[in-house]
């Protein structure tokens, strides 16, 4: 039995699936004494009388948090771990794709390795369809060519985090989808323990995914948002480098040719030198909110 370990669902629109997954869950949790938290977030189907109902019947520690309107899946989790109170918190979906053996066995590596945040990582298994696939490996592509990472599935929905850590990040964090690799890039960023436990995942059992274009492209701007707030010299400098490097090309070649200053060369120099100074003042906004 453990009571060091609270489980956060964010649930939207999932009525047919909680009714299939649910009960699996409780029973996991009763057995090892998880606590339980799941939010409704803003749904439009029955999936509040569906959660309302399991919670008349359960009497172990399960609370459910409700949103009047739809926050997103970063929102909705959270309001979860905002409430949660134990040592650790896990985060999986409400499809029921993922095995709630894998749950012990990520509470088991995070405390076996004292790590601040355990990713359950889908490596090696096949995505729900070819255009995510792809998807992911652009957001894992830029995610690398930013910062040093060596996690793999940064957007995995199984993840376990020391509770109060996560807390302070937070508000970092946006409400959308790309809250799974933005919390994931957050810890690296500061140099907290991050590390990856293989998972199985199944078929969704019904519903439908969220996931499309949109997604990705919101996922690929927080990276960028996330990089300058923590590393603004990883977006700055090269961009400099590139527009100081390509001026002085520029206008050596006219200069050599007796022909004078080139004036496109001398304006590439000067971006090249303003984003510089942009990048050493966005340096010191960032220290002065890491020092906060």
């Amino acid at each position: 039995m453990s009571n060091n370990l609270t489980i956060v669902i964010p649930a939207f629109n999932e009525e047919a699936s909680l009714s299939l997954f649910f009960p699996e869950v409780i029973l996991h949790c009763e057995n090892k004494g998880y606590s339980l938290i799941v939010v409704n977030d803003g749904s439009s189907d029955n999936t509040l009388e569906v959660l309302n109902e399991f919670e008349n019947k359960s009497p172990f520690n399960f609370t459910i948090v409700s949103h009047k309107v739809n926050r997103g899946y970063g929102g909705a989790i959270k309001s979860g771990i905002d409430v949660c109170k134990t040592e650790y918190v896990i985060t999986i979906d409400a499809d029921g794709q993922h095995y709630l053996e894998d749950i012990d066995k990520l509470l088991d590596r995070i405390i076996e390795t004292d790590a601040d945040l355990v990713v359950g990582s889908r490596k090696g298994q096949s995505s729900a369809s070819v255009f995510r696939g792809v998807g992911k490996r652009i957001i894992r592509l830029v995610a690398k060519m930013l910062m040093k990472l060596s996690i793999y599935d940064i957007n995995s929905g199984m993840k376990i985090y020391n509770t109060e850590l996560v807390k302070k990040y937070l508000k970092l964090t946006p409400d959308t989808m790309s809250f799974s690799d933005i919390i994931t890039l957050t810890f690296v960023s500061n140099r907290h323990l991050v590390i990856e436990e293989p998972i199985r995942i199944k078929e969704r059992l019904k519903g439908k995914s969220t996931i499309g274009v949109r997604t990705a492209f919101e996922t690929v701007m927080e990276i960028v948002n996330i990089i300058i707030l923590f590393n603004p010299a990883k977006i700055f400098l090269p961009i400099s480098a590139f527009f100081l490097i390509f001026g002085v090309a520029w206008g050596a070649n006219f200069f050599f040719q007796g022909k004078g200053i080139s004036i496109g060369g001398s304006t590439l120099i000067l971006t090249g030198l303003i984003i510089f100074l942009l990048g050493l003042i966005a340096e010191q906004l960032s220290a002065v909110r890491k020092n906060q």
